[in-house]
């Protein structure tokens, strides 16, 4: 296929098929998947393909020599084409015009345009007039002009590009392929107490896998020996190793830095983060960008169009003012070469594919051209506060003491009465005395106070750590405490309050840490246009302000529950039309699905987060998030140049054909240099870098 617009002929004659579910066409990679039911066999969905007049090779059941004229053919002829024409033309250039000249020359016209001419009648029995039958016709018609060298360097210049331009969009159909490489086909399995080398894809769920210093690992797993650093960036796209140890997780195509680990596999080959990245890779491709459709719309309108003025420009000067025929045959011939917009059809495609490979790379997944040119057109983003801007984990940043107690002896109490709760608080006060080095036994007699707090028996009397609410029922004079727990609160914090019946023995104050990148990504965010953050969160009032206040947020939503989020979005995106929900993928899924772009952030081996986003941040990392809007304001600004370019060289055509000026050869050069021209502007998102 040289052009895109040869899918929708394909697609066409295949979705009526009894038997065929479901097209799945790319034509960067020049494939078809087709899923159709187990009665409709391949043989009859090919047969289909070749009545449109194109050949389908299905793979492992084509013949070698098909394969390889399909790699080679083109090659080929084109290489004699341009042998033929460089003796047809030194003989010309040499002496004066002779048969042995024009037959060198026909020669390369024919080896040079023998596939076109095929292609070309091919899309004329669609009634699709393609660049192919449009070269078709302009050779032939400066043949039948006796114009052989320029018929033959029209072929050869032809064919020439399309090879040229094969090889430009193999670089990009190669950087997805590249993802491909990333996974070991082998592993070193321990089975038995025997290490052995198996295919991966023979190793099942559950069982060991060694992995030595330097390899990559064949398997998502869960470290059960060993200790080392793991270089994540072929998932993350972070630079810097994680350190990994018995109970973390690991990924498929991360890299082991320096020690050996052992793994137990906890997903199939077939299964891996990483084979549901390439795939989703893939999928993205076929799913057209906005620019896209306005391409194949403005497409239809303009082919008719230009070939009706050809036909004009050949026939009307002739006819009405007496003009010579020939002048003007040539002058609509060359039109019919410009008329193609081959450059304006390739020029998304190639720049989107390059822009989601570039971003696979780098640890972001975007799903679709639509939501990269989405997200380059934000001017708003909203985010979901707990686990997104802040670590999402409670951390103890004080323990206020009464009545002279140590504060050491505040935290042991705390933490000996938390030992065996599950609160999120609870785990906060039980690290930090294992940080300070307070050594507490776990209190008997633990009892859980839902909403308030808990309780356990330690040292011969029954603590109480909770609530203002918990000490206020115990009938605790709490005066003395509620101003400074009132003003924490509203700046942000928690305040759990320690003691017993008697009365409060201390606090120990805690906050959700702001992420330490959250500052620089939305400084950065705001660099790049963003213009308007919006802040969601479940806490209350105090603490949405406070977060609000240090990050610089313009609106803030507290108390919300998951379906009042919804409605904050989409009160959003009445009044601006697009907006942006960050959040992690799970918890936030319907704001993330009502949303223009739902990114999710965190979700490297998080099914549920890959599927529910439209992009989605392997890396736990805030700075990927204005990596991402920075990539997808490069890729809109490439599709613009790339249409206002394609579109510029097609209307300054026009005007010189109707001049009268025009010749083949700059036709020619004009239109395949323009398609290689915006496939190299495509292509320079390959090496994309923040700020670029």
């Amino acid at each position: 296929m040289d052009c895109a617009e040869e899918l929708q002929v394909i697609e066409n004659k295949l979705r009526p098929l009894r038997g065929v579910i479901d097209l799945e066409a790319n034509f960067l990679e020049r494939t078809l998947t087709v899923t159709h039911e187990p009665n409709l066999p391949p043989e009859r969905i090919r047969d289909a393909i070749r009545r449109t007049g194109f050949d389908a090779l299905i793979p492992g059941q084509e013949a070698r020599w098909q394969s390889w004229w399909a790699r080679r053919g083109k090659l080929l002829l084109t290489a004699l084409s341009g042998a033929l024409l460089a003796a047809g033309g030194i003989l010309t250039l040499a002496a004066e015009r002779s048969a042995t000249a024009d037959a060198l020359l026909l020669g390369a016209a024919a080896a040079g345009g023998v596939l076109v001419a095929r292609n070309g009648l091919r899309s004329a029995l669609r009634l699709n007039l393609d660049i192919n039958f449009l070269m078709t016709v302009a050779a032939a018609g400066a043949v039948g002009l006796g114009e052989y060298v320029e018929a033959a360097s029209v072929v050869f210049l032809f064919s020439l590009a399309q090879l040229l331009e094969t090889h430009s969009i193999d670089r990009a159909r190669n950087a997805i392929r590249a993802l491909l490489n990333l996974t070991p086909k082998e592993a070193l399995l321990l089975r038995d107490g025997q290490l052995r080398r198996v295919p991966a894809a023979a190793v099942a769920v559950g069982e060991s896998v060694v992995i030595r210093p330097g390899e990559r690992i064949p398997l998502d797993g869960i470290v059960t020996e060993g200790a080392s650093d793991v270089d994540e960036s072929p998932i993350t796209g972070e630079s810097m190793p994680a350190a990994k140890a018995v109970g973390d997780s690991v990924f498929a195509g991360t890299i082991n830095q320096h020690g050996s680990l052992t793994i137990r596999s906890t997903r199939a080959a077939g299964d891996t983060t990483l084979a549901k990245i390439i795939h989703m890779v893939e999928v993205a491709q076929s799913k057209r960008a906005l620019a896209q459709r306005f391409v194949d719309r403005f497409s239809r309108i303009y082919t008719p169009t230009v070939l009706a003025i050809a036909v004009a420009i050949a026939v009307v000067p002739a006819l009405l003012f007496a003009q010579p025929f020939d002048r003007w045959f040539y002058q609509a011939l060359v039109l019919l070469v410009i008329a193609c917009p081959c450059s304006l059809v390739i020029s998304t495609p190639v720049t989107i594919v390059c822009a989601l490979a570039r971003s696979a790379h780098s640890g972001v997944l975007i799903k679709g051209g639509a939501h990269l040119e989405n997200v380059g057109r934000l001017d708003t983003i909203i985010f979901d506060k707990t686990g997104t801007l802040t670590l999402g984990k409670p951390e103890v940043i004080g323990v206020l003491p009464l009545n002279n107690l140590p504060a050491a002896e505040i935290l042991r109490i705390a933490a000996a009465v938390e030992a065996r709760s599950e609160h999120h608080l609870a785990r906060a006060i039980v690290r930090k005395a294992k940080a300070e080095g307070v050594h507490h036994n776990a209190a008997a007699g633990f009892a859980a106070l839902p909403g308030r707090g808990a309780k356990a028996e330690l040292d011969g009397r029954t603590c109480y750590v909770g609530s203002l609410r918990l000490f206020r029922e115990l009938g605790c004079d709490t005066a003395p405490v509620e101003e400074a727990l009132l003003r924490r609160e509203s700046e942000g914090k928690a305040v759990v309050l320690v003691g017993t019946r008697d009365g409060i023995l201390g606090s120990v104050v805690l906050s959700d840490v702001i992420r330490p990148d959250a500052a620089d990504a939305l400084r950065k965010l705001r660099r790049l246009g963003i213009t308007d953050f919006i802040m969601l969160t479940g806490d209350n009032e105090g603490t949405a302000r406070a977060i609000a206040r240090q990050l610089g947020m313009d609106h803030y939503h507290a108390g919300l529950l998951p379906e009042d989020k919804v409605r904050e979005v989409q009160q959003t995106l009445d009044e601006r039309k697009l907006a942006a929900m960050v959040g992690d993928g799970v918890n936030d899924a319907p704001a993330l699905a009502t949303s223009s772009v739902g990114i999710a952030m965190g979700t490297a081996g998080t099914d549920a987060a890959l599927e529910t986003a439209d992009i989605a941040l392997m890396a736990d990392d805030l700075e990927k998030l204005p990596y991402t809007v920075s990539l997808g304001r490069t890729a809109v600004a490439v599709i613009r140049q790339n249409i206002a370019f394609s579109l510029l060289i097609k209307v300054a055509f026009i005007g010189l054909a109707l001049a009268g000026v025009a010749s083949l050869w700059a036709a020619v050069a004009a239109d395949m240099g323009g398609s290689l021209l915006v496939i190299f502007n495509g292509m320079r998102l390959l090496q994309f870098k923040e700020g670029s």
